[in-house]
């Protein structure tokens, strides 16, 4: 059980993505707990799929802290959200430690500093030896200010492969808090967008303890968690996105699983009531509800069974009607629209509130954040800052109202993104916060 003392937590990172900062983080957050601490955890930048991992693996919510997006006393708000409660807060980081949208600003290596918190280092040691001290001491020496409490050394080849790896480390004074041997069974499939859901993993729970199994053996957990920071205390923050309504239907299931936690306890901190109901399913939205949200998720591949759900669309069909608020991202977004065409060239009927017609036989990528003006007339303030990360493309569009002007992050315009009718908007965006 967490003390009375102030949280603390520390920010898992690595040289650069693909290094395992994940399966480490999985295996130490389910390996914490099953010594008895009480363990939070949290994904840096726009990431809906890693917090559910976490959230499989400690059994809390996983929060979303997005530098780039965020403002620091919602950072370190959020972290503490994160943190109540629990002994330790493990931060997973995002692609290398200094990496971020723009040089300065969005990294990993901004949050740490940000929150004060210290670093460990995930390294892949494959095809390196003694090399491993050159790499970490550049690291450690790169911004004084970011402070690297030690190294997990991962995909070691061997007992004198791990041999090497500490006496490299040791050499510069580094601590190596565990040498993780390669595991190919211990692996999380993936697809375009990063990896598969949580939910749809057949057996979570088992490599869950698998991995907490192998970080158990091989890091040295009590050393690791001694060398955590204090978590800081911060001032009340200010408002974060205003609900939608007042009585909120949220589609939640594997096509639509892309909501920030932040979004809906801000809703409900405030007062307004959240209805979770699943599309594919064919549950409809709440017919009570004064608003509908749909996330985004995989829409492309549901696409078959969204098309014959017919209580659902009709649901949505009849909350227009009423006129509730309805809005969609991205993969909501195009379920809002006319006709969805998927990755084999099936053309599939949507909602139809929206006159758009979306493919994924015709892919393009388009990815990065973005800088927001709202035009649509949802209650939100006229600055946000979000995100972009898909492979739709629009087969047809027709002119209407945008729902916000869209620079990147270094501000140059994009042009106008989304549509609105009426009550009914949405875009390709994932809206994080307000900047």
């Amino acid at each position: 059980m967490a003390d009375a003392g102030p949280a603390r937590g520390v920010v898992i990172a690595a040289p650069a993505s693909s290094s395992g900062k994940t399966l480490v983080t999985l295996g130490l957050l389910a390996a914490l707990r099953q010594t008895g601490r009480v363990v939070g955890a949290a994904k840096v930048g726009p990431d809906y799929i890693d917090p559910r991992f976490h959230e499989a693996a400690c059994g809390r919510t996983s929060q979303t802290l997005d530098p780039w997006a965020m403002r620091p006393d919602r950072l370190c708000a959020l972290a503490g959200r994160a943190a109540t409660g629990a002994d330790l807060l493990l931060v997973e980081g995002v692609m290398g430690l200094f990496d971020g949208p723009e040089a300065g600003r969005g990294s990993t290596a901004d949050l740490a500093r940000a929150l004060g918190l210290p670093v460990v280092l995930v390294v892949d040691a494959r095809r390196q030896g003694a090399s491993i001290a050159a790499l970490v001491r550049g690291f450690r020496d790169h911004d004084p200010s970011v402070r690297i409490a030690g190294v997990i050394a991962n995909r070691v080849g061997s007992p004198k492969h791990e041999r090497l790896i500490r006496g490299a480390l040791d050499t510069i004074g580094m601590v190596c808090f565990g040498c993780i041997p390669k595991d190919d069974t211990l692996a999380l499939p993936s697809r375009h967008l990063g990896l598969v859901q949580a939910g749809e993993c057949p057996d979570l729970e088992g490599f869950a303890r698998s991995a907490a199994a192998l970080m158990a053996r091989q890091v040295d957990l009590d050393w690791l968690a001694a060398c955590a920071g204090p978590i800081p205390q911060s001032a009340p923050e200010r408002r974060g996105l205003p609900p939608i309504g007042q009585r909120i239907a949220v589609a939640q299931d594997a096509a639509f699983g892309f909501s920030y936690p932040h979004w809906l306890d801000d809703w409900r901190r405030v007062g307004a009531e959240i209805h979770p109901f699943s599309p594919l399913a064919d549950e409809p939205p709440d017919a009570m509800a004064d608003a509908v949200f749909l996330p985004g998720g995989y829409p492309e591949l549901w696409a078959g069974r969204i098309a014959a759900a017919d209580r659902f669309l009709d649901g949505l069909r009849s909350a227009a009607a009423r006129g509730a608020l309805i809005y969609g991202e991205c993969g909501g977004y195009m379920t809002l629209g006319r006709s969805l065409v998927d990755a084999g060239g099936i053309c599939h009927r949507m909602a139809g509130l929206l006159p758009v017609d979306t493919r994924f036989d015709q892919r393009a990528l388009s990815l990065g954040y973005r800088q927001l003006r709202l035009r649509a007339a949802l209650p939100w303030p006229s600055r946000l800052a979000g995100h972009e990360f898909h492979y739709a493309t629009l087969a047809s569009r027709e002119v209407g109202e945008p729902v916000f002007d869209c620079t990147d992050s270094a501000g140059s315009p994009l042009g106008p993104a989304g549509l609105s009718c009426g009550r009914v908007a949405g875009s390709f965006v994932h809206v994080i916060d307000r900047p």
